[in-house]
Order: structure tokens, then sequence, then C-alpha cells
């Protein structure tokens, strides 16, 4: 068995099918391909007594890519929230944030409100 000097050496262990692969997944933590969209960070507390939330508008996708995106959300935060109307629901003041989280994704976000 050959000895490897380096972790580049590694790659010949692995068969260029799943490179192929590999390079497709962008995000990792759903195994999906995240289409770069424009979408909107909104603060309200209208309609909740009080309670602030971040409303995420504009995503454009199916109801799974939503939940996952609004799952990672909640996760990166550590709060809760909910998907509702096509909407993300994050409870608290966690706009830039999540607007950051978003960045990193490929996502363009502006902020809208408050």
């Amino acid at each position: 068995m050959k000895k490897f000097s380096s972790l580049s050496d590694l790659k010949s262990l692995i068969d260029s099918e799943e490179l192929k692969k590999s390079e497709r997944i962008i995000n990792p933590s759903t195994k999906t391909k995240v289409i770069p969209q424009s979408l909107e960070a909104h603060f309200s507390v209208k309609g909740r007594a009080g309670k602030p939330v971040t409303v995420i508008k504009g995503f454009n996708g199916s109801k799974d890519e939503l939940k996952n995106l609004a799952k990672l959300l909640k996760n990166k935060c550590s709060v809760g929230g909910s998907v509702k109307n096509n909407e993300i629901i994050i409870q608290g003041k966690y706009r830039e944030k999540i607007t950051l989280i978003l960045e990193s994704q490929g996502h363009k976000v502006k902020r809208v409100g408050g």
C-alpha cells in the first residue's frame, strides 16, 4: 500500500464520479443545491402582542426547500419559528444574523422596515 505524504494524495482514492457529485452540492447540511435568490428581511411586531419577529419574504422554490432553509435559520439562531404563506417567521430580533447567514448561502438580502 502506498504511503501518503499529504491530504491531496487522498484524492487518488476517491472515484472521479464521486468528486463531481460533491462539487454539485453547495449546502452540505441539507444535501441540496441552493439557487441564489433575492430575499427581503422584515422586522415586525404587528399582530403578535408586541413580540418582535423577523420575517423572510420572497423565496421561490418548493415547500421542502423553504422548510430546510427555515430549519437552518432556526438552528443557527437557536430560536423558534415557522413557515406560513411562503414566508419564514423567526422569533426575535435576528435580522442582522439571518442576513449574514443567507448571504453566506449566496442569496441577496434586502433589509425592509424598522
